[in-house]
């Protein structure tokens, strides 16, 4: 099973905003690995000849799922109010989000 470092997962974590105790990162831990080793095994398939896919059903041209009802019309809805939706962000600066640049030269 692939291990992840304690130093990963509290980067992973970090990454995530979310906030393990001790004992909660060594259980991330294992539980990452399982994931990790899981996808261990997708990768050995041979899928040699099989033909690349982007969805994992059918798609038509009217939407995806929407000819198979997976998914049901768009209606509009009501927005969240701002305060609401912005409440979990780290930073923001009025109605806008602020996140860590990542172009180097450009401003937060």
């Amino acid at each position: 099973m692939p291990t992840l470092t304690r130093k990963e997962v509290e980067e992973i974590a970090l990454l995530a905003r979310l906030h393990l105790e001790s004992d909660e990162l060594e259980r991330m831990q294992s539980e990452l690995g399982v994931i990790l080793d899981h996808f261990g095994t997708i990768a050995a398939i041979d899928a040699t000849g099989i033909p690349a896919m982007t969805h994992a059903v059918a798609m038509d041209h009217a939407g995806p799922f929407v000819s198979l009802g997976v998914l049901r019309p768009d209606e509009p809805q009501p927005s969240l109010p701002v305060d609401e939706a912005l409440r979990g962000t780290p930073k923001r600066d009025g109605d806008l989000i602020v996140v860590p640049a990542i172009i180097p030269g450009a401003k937060e």
